[in-house]
């Protein structure tokens, strides 16, 4: 097998042709198509579905495409490396939207400062879609929470979070003191994220734990839109506390949940070591150095580092 016969294939996929195919390619319809069925030859299987209108994966086509795009990213990078002398390459990396406000620009600053020839892409998007996209090998690594791990990928328990019930200032009914319980919240209007999302399954049951039936007025699902219909006072709501970061000042106030079930995990979850790039390799340990920076530094509000 070839990395030029895993070049062809890909092309073809993302193409859908064997002519347009063969005309980015710059070779003849024949040759490619030879190159094709030689490689299907050696894997006993059929890749391609054939028709008039064009050709589509089969199956095993599907499964074979990752891989290989995979492995040809890989070789990519290794001769970037060798030319240059020095680590390079393209990571993946997702972040949930509280977890990018938080740890988002430090991670960037954290990487040019120690592998400036590696070119970051970071993904915001809920854990579960992150989770779905380490599957289908379109991340390398991200930060998940214990609710959206993904199957047969290494995973790194990092922190915990507590979580903080966050208001606009002045908003009624309020409860007193710096720490509230989820009882407490019982009458307050809540702004959540919807069911599809693991934080709001999370507090589902941190309620039922508790028996209290929250008071959901509205779901909004996009974190900035969602602060900001708090920030107007439309309704309070429940938050880890890396979602407070930007809020000092910001006609927000915020308590910590008392509750000693309510919180959140987050995990390191990347492919497994024999699928990353050296650069992915080297991405994850500046990931983790980076969040315990800033919990060590006291800018991760309500995280604590879990021993590893």
């Amino acid at each position: 097998m070839e990395l030029r016969q895993l070049r062809y294939f890909v092309k073809v996929c993302e193409l859908g042709s064997m002519g347009r195919a063969a005309l980015e390619l710059g070779v003849v319809t024949s040759a490619l198509s030879q190159q094709i069925s030689r490689l299907e030859g050696e894997l006993s299987t059929r890749l391609l579905q054939r028709s008039s209108t064009g050709v589509l994966p089969t199956d095993a086509g599907v499964a074979f495409l990752h891989q290989a795009q995979l492995t040809l990213r890989h070789a990519d990078e290794a001769v970037r490396a060798a030319q240059q002398a020095r680590l390079a390459g393209h990571v993946s990396v997702g972040l949930p939207p509280t977890t990018a406000s938080v740890l988002g620009v430090p991670l960037m600053q954290a990487m040019r400062a120690r592998y400036p020839d590696v070119r970051l892409h970071l993904v915001e998007s809920l854990s579960g879609h992150l989770a779905g996209m380490l599957q289908a090998r379109q991340l390398d690594l991200a930060m998940l929470f214990e609710t959206s791990q993904p199957p047969r990928c290494s995973m790194l328990p990092l922190l915990d979070e507590r979580l903080f019930a966050i208001a606009a200032r002045g908003q009624a009914p309020w409860p007193a003191g710096q720490e509230i319980t989820l009882a407490q919240l019982a009458t307050v209007p809540l702004i959540l994220p919807s069911a599809r999302h693991g934080l709001r399954s999370a507090l589902e049951a941190a309620f039922a734990h508790v028996g209290v039936r929250p008071r959901v007025v509205a779901e909004i699902d996009g974190l900035a839109l969602l602060m900001d219909a708090v920030r107007a006072g439309e309704g309070a709501t429940i938050q880890p506390g890396a979602a407070i970061a930007r809020l000092a000042g910001d006609g927000l106030t915020s308590n910590a949940i008392a509750d000693e079930h309510v919180g959140r995990r987050n995990l390191l979850v990347s492919l497994s070591d024999d699928e990353l790039a050296p650069a992915a390799l080297a991405t994850r340990v500046v990931l983790a150095d980076t969040v315990r920076t800033l919990v060590q530094a006291g800018r991760w509000a309500g995280a604590r580092l879990l021993e590893n």
